[in-house]
């Protein structure tokens, strides 16, 4: 069955740098979009960053453009977030996602941004 499985995460100062992974299992991984998705406590659920099957399309939410990067590597059936110029309001548990898979969310990992 679909497996995300995410890694990477931590406690950060702000205006510094993490880079998370997700590695997928159970589907052809290389032919999905595939997203990022974040959730602070007390929020709901948010769309981080969406990447296409062959990394040549990804849309960002305005919160983190310019600031965090989404890119795949097939090969690995990995998807990444490089997150740079990190703020306190981007603590959250990330999430990867496969939107063709309804319902297939890893654990997700933690993310702190605090001095």
């Amino acid at each position: 069955q679909v497996q995300l499985v995410e890694s990477g995460g931590g406690l950060v100062q702000p205006g510094g740098s993490l880079r998370l992974s997700c590695a997928a299992s159970g589907f052809t991984f290389s032919i999905y979009t595939m997203r990022w998705y974040r959730q602070a406590p007390g929020k709901e659920r948010e769309l981080v960053a969406q990447i296409t099957s062959t990394g040549s399309t990804t849309v960002y939410a305005d919160s983190v453009k310019g600031r965090f990067t989404i890119s795949r590597d097939n090969a690995k059936n990995t998807v990444y977030l490089q997150m740079n110029s990190l703020k306190p309001e981007d603590t959250a548990v990330y999430y990867c996602y496969a939107p063709t898979f309804i319902g297939s969310w890893g654990q997700g990992t933690q993310v702190t941004v605090s001095s």
